[in-house]
């Protein structure tokens, strides 16, 4: 055997093991709760626009109302007052958070509050891990709901418990997810609350009226209560981690007298995916503008 065959063995081997590493290692959510932290603490400093653009990728995108590229969105703001000068004061924190087990995809979500008022913003943020290693947003968005019961900013956030240890490579785990993704809006035109019910894992937490978002069974009954019968969702993107355990998506979503945008995010569980955040963006009823 020479010595380059023997080099390309022990790179093929190297890499397999750095895969198999990637797909075992244990979900930790901890850095993005970090960057989420430091995100908010930012917009204090600099304002809402600067932080956001600081914090984003280049291919991040938000709901305004139609799904946009972000980055055009906040570089064409006016230049506004700072904070401490009498600008904005957007504030937010985490109380929930999940990551996968690759290190590359996570997410966070909490309440969030203007000017120091009570929370009355729930927001979700997709987070990607870039090459340099620092982690920047690839969605944010939020509906306006009820915070009173919220818990405050010096609150642990509660944790995603990590997926399947050995998911599919990330093409094969995308793909699955979009077939779910399909399955999902073939049943909701006929019966939504059925159709979520059938792919919602029971630690779920649901998203989209006016109410405190829902974090426990019963709550995510009532949630799904409030949701029109028959939803017509058309998936528009996403992607899934390198360990294929976890997976965002957003798309549209219309019913009678109304539509509105998605975003959801799925776990790899027990050989399949169950949907463990859905929220659902109102045209009619968006979220206070930041």
């Amino acid at each position: 055997m020479t010595r380059a065959l023997v080099a390309l063995c022990l790179l093929t081997t190297a890499a397999a093991a750095r895969d198999t590493s990637a797909k075992t290692a244990a979900a930790d959510p901890a850095p993005v709760i970090a960057a989420e932290r430091a995100f908010a603490a930012r917009a204090g400093v600099v304002g809402v626009a600067p932080s956001f653009l600081e914090y984003m990728s280049d291919q991040a995108i938000v709901f305004a109302p139609d799904p946009l590229l972000a980055k055009a969105l906040y570089s064409g703001q006016p230049a506004a007052k700072l904070p401490k000068d009498g600008g904005t004061r957007l504030n937010w924190w985490p109380n929930f958070a999940g990551g996968a087990r690759s290190g590359d995809l996570a997410f966070t979500t909490g309440p969030a509050t203007v000017n120091g008022g009570q929370p009355g913003i729930f927001y979700v943020t997709v987070w990607s891990r870039q090459l340099d290693g620092a982690w920047k947003w690839i969605f944010d968005g939020g509906v306006n709901a009820d915070g009173a019961s919220a818990p405050g900013p010096d609150a642990a956030p509660l944790t995603l418990p990590p997926g399947d240890p050995r998911p599919p490579a990330p093409d094969v785990a995308m793909d699955q997810v979009r077939d779910a993704e399909i399955a999902l809006a073939a049943s909701a035109r006929t019966d939504a609350v059925a159709a979520y019910r059938a792919v919602l894992a029971r630690d779920a937490r649901v998203q989209g009226s006016p109410a405190a978002p829902a974090t426990t069974a019963d709550a995510v009954d009532r949630e799904l209560a409030t949701r029109p019968r028959s939803i017509a969702f058309g998936p528009l993107g996403g992607s899934a981690s390198k360990a294929g355990d976890l997976a965002w998506t957003y798309g549209d979503a219309r019913w009678d007298k109304g539509r509105g945008h998605y975003v959801r995010i799925w776990q790899r569980r027990a050989g399949k995916w169950a949907l463990v955040f859905d929220q659902i963006v109102s045209v009619e009823a968006p979220a206070k503008p930041v």
